[in-house]
Order: structure tokens, then C-alpha cells, then sequence
């Protein structure tokens, strides 16, 4: 799946988009890819003279991926959207600096109504650089308004 099919799938977009491609996905996994080119705002300011991806992006990295996962049950074309709703057991394990592909991968443990249980992994070169839980809730674009 390439950056046009995952814009098909989740509303993120960039600066904000986390996913290059998807390289496996299943009806509960998701493995995805992401090249952290040295030019990415981020690392201008985290840090300049030490640049190195922020580890709350790399849960949003596994947000979005999956978000994609997700987006294979609720039905496309629908107002909803999943937004994260509960974070646990964070652990980051290694820095990951510019010019790194970050793989990104995702698993639906449980789903319960409209709320999808998930663990996620980032990894660099077979190296995992974080590991987290979150839960996703799918709702309506609209319902922030």
C-alpha cells in the first residue's frame, strides 16, 4: 500500500502523516514503513545540535498504522474516525536519528463495540526503538464541533 492508499484510509496528511507504505496487513496486523529524512522539521528543533525523532512520534507512527488496521472494519466513506483514547506501557528503548526507516508495526488484540484494543512496535534495522498498548475509539468527525 503506497502514501495515496493509506491518504484513502486515515485523514492524516502532511507534516502530520507518519506512514510511507504498508508492506503487510492483515485483518488484526500491520507492518508499515517510514523514511525520517534528515530535511524533516522536526529535527530542527529536537534537538539541533543532537537531532533525534521524538518518541511521542513514534506512538503517533503507531497510531496512524493502526488507524489503517482499523480502517479495514469500519466501513470506508463513513464520518467515522479512530482517535486514540487510552495510552499504557510505553517503553522506548533506543534513538532513532535522521535518515533511520522507521518500521512500524501494530496488532488488534481485542475489539469491544466500537473500541479496538492494540499493541504497537517501532522499529529501526530490526532494533525495537518503542513498545506500546492504546485503544482506539471510532468516532464522528463531526463530534468535536
Amino acid at each position: 500500500m503506497n502514501t495515496e492508499e493509506i491518504k484513502q484510509c486515515i485523514p492524516h496528511r502532511d507534516p502530520f502523516l507518519w506512514l510511507d507504505e504498508v508492506t503487510e496487513i492483515s485483518d488484526k496486523h500491520i507492518v508499515a514503513r517510514k523514511l525520517l529524512a534528515p530535511s524533516l522539521p522536526v529535527f530542527q528543533g529536537h534537538y539541533p545540535n543532537f537531532p533525534v525523532f521524538p518518541g511521542v512520534l513514534q506512538c503517533e507512527a503507531c497510531f496512524q498504522a493502526g488507524a489503517v488496521l482499523i480502517s479495514r472494519l469500519v466501513p470506508t466513506g463513513t464520518d467515522q474516525v479512530p482517535v486514540v483514547t487510552r495510552l499504557n506501557n510505553v517503553q522506548f528503548r533506543r534513538m532513532i536519528r535522521p535518515g533511520e526507516t522507521i518500521e512500524v508495526s501494530a496488532e488488534l488484540t481485542e475489539q469491544v463495540s466500537n473500541a479496538f484494543y492494540l499493541k504497537g512496535k517501532v522499529s529501526v534495522d530490526g532494533k525495537v526503538t518503542a513498545r506500546l498498548e492504546f485503544v482506539c475509539t471510532a468516532t464522528s468527525a463531526g463530534a468535536g464541533e
